[in-house]
């Protein structure tokens, strides 16, 4: 007899910034990290380093008290591996060896101080982890610091770090904002990391920029509300940045609740960064990335062949062993829609192709929902998925091949105007092709396995034929053929079915 396979112990990370102290747990170490668990505590460790030296003694008292709850937390979760990092103020203050041998105590674990180059390349490594095939600069800004390296695939090169960060900055400026622009001038000027961004990807990495994204995706309407992958030209993040320096100075933004109380006075000088940051290194795109050093730091321990494996078809494989009906029969979903594109030589790019992938990976996810709502708890679901390696733009594709799957392709069914809108239209053609496709593989198949793999397409002309292999013919029924019909007109082909 077989037996069960062990479930993976989980693994968390304690994160001691300059401005919070955090605790996010992952349900194992996987190249798809899944989130159980994830706590911030606000303690300011970094807030007075630049000017006196030291970590302040309430911030201190703060963290301490943050980290024993953190350790309880993770022995009651019964957490198998945890792992514990420090950055700038902790590496600056000169009593930061001092907190850190009581930390490690609370602890149980060593804790690692990062230094500025090591936070650089695990800054890039987490957007490695989260971005698909990256290219351009990671710019990480924390607390104390901001950490600048360049990325490209999985090629990171040597990082800097400057004391750019939000509590540094007010704490060098004395609160200046005038004084804060010229600190921020003078040291990005000439830093060869921005240099090479023109034209690129800029990736914002850490909390106080990720509070800036959520305050732009609100203003904007945004469909949205995921942070990941939210992205921005350059142009319209400049000018959002310097938009949002005059609220701020105008105590416009006193009241907005989607920014926690401790980060709102940091918003300003976060946005000054940026904008100095969009001036020297002149990129394209600005690009939001809740991944970073934890993430960096998990994908670094990965063994080299799993840390080449796709995000984004990894989280799919994922929710598919958790929600659809079988597993196995996706992957041959995968295949059939691979020869149904081979015949009608659909034209796909590499990421089309992957989207597709992931699409089949999650098209039998909603089959415990009422039939009623399997299309927009879908939508919903794929389109607010915690996962990476995936674009917004791909997100909605993704979400809108499923949608079509369970609600159809009528016009008393159309999918949110909002969610289409991030998609170009022959985006959303391409997606109600595949949603068709889906109907047709489903129908005929039951999402069980071996039915597919005994089907197959052909083409002659303007005609494209299903043919079913004689131990499959009692499956053919007009329900199967309408639906075969519908998916031919959709690529401009007359359909039938063959019996073989």
């Amino acid at each position: 007899m077989k037996r069960p396979r062990k479930r993976a112990s989980s693994v968390a990370v304690i994160d001691i910034g300059s401005n919070s102290v955090r605790l996010v747990v992952y349900e194992a170490m996987a190249r798809s990290l899944v989130t159980i668990f994830n706590e911030k505590a606000l303690c300011g460790l970094g807030r007075e380093v630049q000017s006196t030296g030291l970590l302040a003694p309430d911030a201190v008292a703060k963290a301490l008290t943050s980290l024993r709850r953190f350790r309880a937390l993770c022995r009651i979760q019964k957490v198998g591996r945890v792992y514990a990092i420090a950055t700038a103020a902790c590496r600056d203050a000169s009593n930061g060896p001092d907190f850190i041998a009581k930390a490690e105590r609370i602890c149980g674990v060593p804790i690692e101080i990062l230094s500025g180059p090591r936070e650089a390349k695990l800054s890039a490594l987490g957007v490695v982890s989260g971005i698909h095939d990256p290219d351009g600069i990671v710019g990480d800004l924390g607390g104390g610091s901001l950490e600048l390296i360049d990325v490209h695939g999985n090629r990171v090169r040597g990082g800097v770090t400057l004391p750019l960060g939000s509590l540094a900055l007010q704490d060098l400026s004395h609160k200046s904002l005038k004084r804060a622009g010229r600190i921020v001038r003078n040291d990005l000027i000439d830093v060869a990391q921005l240099k090479a961004g023109r034209g690129r990807t800029f990736y914002a990495v850490g909390g106080t920029w990720r509070a800036l994204a959520r305050i732009h995706i609100v203003q904007s309407g945004y469909p949205l509300r995921v942070m990941h992958g939210y992205s921005i030209p350059a142009a319209d993040a400049l000018d959002f940045a310097r938009r949002l320096r005059r609220l701020v100075a105008a105590n416009m933004l006193a009241n907005i609740e989607i920014v926690a109380d401790a980060r709102r006075p940091l918003l300003t000088y976060a946005a000054l960064v940026l904008e100095h940051i969009i001036q020297v290194a002149k990129p394209k795109t600005i690009v939001f990335s809740t991944f970073g050093v934890r993430e960096g730091l998990l994908y670094e321990m990965l063994p080299q062949p799993e840390r080449t494996r796709d995000g984004l078809i990894c989280a799919a494989q994922t929710l598919n062993g958790l929600l659809s009906r079988s597993a196995r029969h996706a992957e041959e979903l995968i295949g059939w829609t691979d020869r149904l594109i081979r015949v009608v030589k659909l034209r796909e790019t590499d990421e089309d192709r992957r989207l597709r992938h992931a699409a089949c990976l999650l098209s039998d996810i909603g089959w415990r929902v009422h039939p009623d709502h399997r299309g927009e708890e879908t939508l919903s679901l794929i389109t607010n998925g915690n996962f990476g390696s995936i674009s917004h733009q791909g997100r909605a594709f993704v979400a809108l091949s499923v949608f079509y799957r369970y609600a159809g392709l009528s016009e008393e069914n159309e999918p949110p105007a909002l969610v289409r809108e991030l998609v170009l239209p022959a985006m959303d053609e391409r997606a109600r092709v595949l949603g068709a496709a889906f109907r047709v593989a489903h129908l005929i198949s039951a999402a069980r396995t071996g039915v597919l793999p005994a089907t197959h397409f052909r083409s002659r002309g303007r005609k494209l034929m299903l043919v079913f292999e004689h131990q499959m013919v009692d499956l053919v029924a007009d329900r199967v053929g309408s639906r075969f019909k519908q998916l031919a007109r959709l690529i401009g082909r007359s359909g039938s079915i063959v019996r073989r």
